[in-house]
């Protein structure tokens, strides 16, 4: 399952969600789109400046604060995340 967490400053994606084979799960997939899209968008978009890592299984952006349109970009990602939590609910979660 992967797990989305989202605190002041920090949001954070964690675990796999098992919903097909390695290289086949759409899941999975959508997630990581959704997530490194935000980061770009923070970035290049807003110009904001943000902290991130990405490794298989796992990933975060801090971040000390952030523009209007830094937030509309994490807005987005959330809008994304909720979609397919509904989806896919035992395999995407909100925490």
């Amino acid at each position: 399952m992967i797990k989305v967490k989202a605190r002041k400053g920090q949001i954070t994606v964690n675990g796999h969600a098992g919903y097909a084979a390695s290289g086949s799960d759409i899941v999975c997939a959508g997630v990581s789109v959704l997530f490194q899209a935000m980061l770009r968008a923070v970035q290049d978009v807003a110009a904001d400046h943000i902290a991130f890592k990405i490794a298989p299984g796992e990933a975060e952006m801090t971040y000390d604060k952030l523009s209007e349109t830094g937030m509309a970009m994490v807005d987005s990602f959330f809008t994304g995340i909720v979609m397919m939590a509904e989806e896919y609910p035992e395999y995407v979660r909100i925490i």
